[in-house]
């Protein structure tokens, strides 16, 4: 398990699902995001210059924030980065709402209480995804910062099916960086960026059928639209993707 500095209180498993607040963090850490920071510790450990003094610090590293083609310092290839996060606009939250959180979905607010965690009293909302069996706590401060937002209006629900209707645009790169690149726009939580990715994916009769990993990456993206139509239109899941699956019918 990763070390957690101070600033971070474990707290007891919520629904089967380990949490953790972040006191000085954008948002919560949960179990699922724990591998990299284990990870990452287990890199300091085996460093040379940590196993011995006596060694020169090394020499620092590039920084992880290289856009798609560019290259790190000594040639090497930078690493693709998703985009930063959105913030989303400042909004009140109350019990019973239904609110969309970046890399889970749509979830609703169950409670929002005071609570104390690790010596500091922090407003938390608690969101339930019942899909997922999952809880997770934000504190309301941190709530813009985390891209927590409400459910889209029907406008911009409107204007991301008019996306669907557009011409998909295909870039001509490998695969690999595509998926990360549609991986990240399904994870920013905006309906019209998930759209393109339904749009860029889609095939109709008649045209080559999706490999695996296409058709997985649509899935996801189908399903993320599908349930913010089921909690805009007020009806079950499986309607909702019905009802996207014949619009793409049209398109």
């Amino acid at each position: 398990m990763p070390t957690k500095s101070s600033s971070a209180k474990k707290l007891s498993p919520v629904d089967g699902v380990d949490q953790e607040i972040q006191l000085d963090g954008p948002d919560v850490v949960t179990a699922a995001e724990a591998p990299e920071a284990e990870s990452a510790s287990l890199e300091a450990v085996s460093s040379p210059a940590a196993a011995n003094d006596s060694l020169p610090p090394p020499l620092p590293r590039p920084s992880p924030s290289f856009g798609a083609g560019s290259r790190a310092p000594g040639g090497v290839p930078g690493r693709m980065m998703p985009p930063p996060r959105p913030m989303a606009k400042a909004e009140n939250f109350v019990e019973g709402d239904h609110v969309v959180y970046p890399t889970h979905g749509v979830g609703k607010v169950e409670r929002i209480a005071t609570e104390e965690i690790a010596g500091h009293k922090l407003e938390l909302i608690h969101i339930t995804f019942e899909e997922n069996r999952m809880t997770l706590r934000v504190p309301v401060a941190k709530a813009r910062t985390a891209g927590l937002r409400k459910l889209a209006t029907r406008k911009l629900f409107d204007e991301a099916l008019a996306v669907l209707k557009g011409r998909a645009r295909i870039k001509r790169t490998m695969w690999s960086r595509r998926a990360q690149e549609y991986e990240a726009k399904i994870n920013s939580g905006d309906p019209l960026s998930i759209a393109e990715v339904v749009r860029d994916l889609h095939r109709n009769s008649g045209q080559p059928d999706q490999s695996f990993s296409e058709r997985q990456i649509y899935e996801a993206a189908m399903d993320r639209l599908a349930a913010e139509l089921a909690a805009l239109e007020r009806i079950d899941k499986t309607a909702a993707a019905t009802k996207l699956v014949e619009f793409l019918k049209t398109v």
